[in-house]
């Protein structure tokens, strides 16, 4: 007989160890209703302050994977291959890099999610496209995966369920913050869609929800450990947000940046983080033995064309434009555009990505709350980046703004993430670690 719920929150509460049954049936018991979202809220205070050992972490994975559907991806001969990013500012790599990869021989069974707080989501970039749903059933996913080598979809109402509850909690309880709960929140969502393999894109530094290499490499270790436990290839690759990625904020305006790569062009951040993230997929997926031989793989499919082409099909296939892979004017516009301009002559040498990510929230390109629609027209072009010189009067960046917006109090406070020097700063790297055990 197993304990009660209070006295495995008491155990938790002073440090004690839940057995895999224990967490199963706490899992279980909160999805069918009879352990209460207080209790559970209780359990999860009791993680963020006492920790989970990391066959607790598996067990409380594997559950909230199990609390809904599984997809079954077996019949499908290509290698299986996700990637997921913890958040950051201009992150559109997911759009140009599953195309990429699935043009190589890799399937990409993509779950994505909603921008929330100064982060954008896939989701919304992929909603800008005009007509392309997100939402589909479990069967047809499964379908275009096999047929095309990628599906772009949301988590279902039916892949762990227990998930997107114990987030809502957590959300409003101050217990985001544990690593377990990180942990086990990424993975049950990642492990149901039937992979084999995960390349984990851990962002760091001021734009990103991890500020210090020593915290993201905490998530970054968990995230390995408890994927490999659970008999996943893992991978995470702990790259730096101090500065947006790329040159474009907002929806509409990341997606047509994020189709350039997939035509050879882009800014070079974006190219490389794309190339970095795809040669670690390729190569877990089997179909290149080492980097430089995944990376030629993935330049050869920009120069053939064939990424963009991968794109347009799966554009196609969920019900969009796929001319706007090659003509991004088809994406929503702005009404208004503004330059944001210099006060006086320098080299850029830093750009506060978390002060651009929340001013494109208030801009109406993210959300406060998942409840919240977002304008897909509006957002940030970053004119002159890191190291780059600019006179006094140039722009430093341009906004695209709604009807009735306060441009100027936006301008301000754009121009506020701007610091300017004398000479080029050392810019940090772009890939700050990699752990693979």
């Amino acid at each position: 007989m197993l304990p009660t719920v209070p006295e495995l929150i008491a155990r938790k509460r002073d440090g004690g160890v839940l057995s895999g049954d224990e967490i199963r049936a706490l899992i279980t018991g909160f999805v069918e209703g009879t352990v209460a979202d207080y209790q559970m809220s209780a359990l999860a205070m009791a993680v963020l302050l006492r920790g989970m050992t990391p066959e607790e972490t598996v067990a409380l994975t594997l559950a909230m994977r199990d609390s809904g559907r599984v997809v079954d991806t077996s019949h499908i001969a290509r290698a299986k291959v996700d990637k997921h990013s913890t958040g950051g500012v201009g992150d559109k790599v997911s759009l140009c890099l599953a195309p990429l990869v699935a043009a190589c021989g890799v399937a990409v069974p993509m779950v994505s999610g909603r921008g929330l707080g100064h982060t954008g989501g896939t989701l919304d970039k992929l909603e800008a496209i005009p007509g392309f749903s997100v939402s589909m059933d479990v069967p047809r996913f499964v379908k275009q995966v096999d047929e095309l080598g990628c599906a772009l979809i949301g988590q279902t109402a039916d892949i762990a369920p227990a998930d997107k509850r114990l987030y809502a909690l957590r959300d409003v309880t101050a217990t985001v913050e544990s690593i377990p709960l990180i942990t086990a929140s990424i993975l049950s969502k990642k492990l149901a869609e039937g992979i084999d393999a995960l390349v984990l894109d851990v962002k760091v530094g001021r734009g990103a929800f991890m500020k210090t290499l020593e915290d993201a490499q905490a998530l970054a270790g968990s995230l390995v450990r408890v994927g490999r436990l659970a008999g996943k290839k893992v991978t995470a690759i702990l790259t730096s947000m101090d500065v947006p990625l790329g040159r474009t904020i907002g929806n509409a305006l990341e997606t047509a940046e994020a189709f350039e790569i997939l035509h050879g062009r882009g800014p070079d951040d974006l190219r490389e983080l794309t190339l970095v993230l795809g040669a670690e997929m390729l190569r877990l997926g089997g179909v290149a033995k080492t980097e430089a031989a995944a990376r030629k793989r993935l330049e050869q499919a920009i120069a053939s064309g064939a990424g963009a082409a991968s794109m347009r099909a799966i554009v196609a296939a969920q019900g969009g434009d796929p001319r706007t892979v090659d003509e991004p004017d088809r994406l929503p516009r702005a009404a208004l555009t503004v330059d944001v301009r210099a006060p006086r002559a320098g080299v850029v040498t830093g750009i506060d990505a978390l002060e651009l990510g929340l001013t494109g929230v208030a801009m109406g390109a993210g959300r406060t709350r998942a409840d919240q629609a977002v304008d897909p027209a509006v957002g940030i072009v970053i004119v002159r980046h890191i190291g780059e010189k600019v006179k006094k009067g140039e722009a430093l960046a341009t906004l695209h703004l709604a009807p009735g917006a306060d441009h100027a109090a936006i301008a301000a406070r754009v121009a506020s993430a701007w610091t300017l020097g004398e000479r080029r700063a050392r810019a940090r790297p772009l890939v700050l670690d990699v752990i693979r055990k």
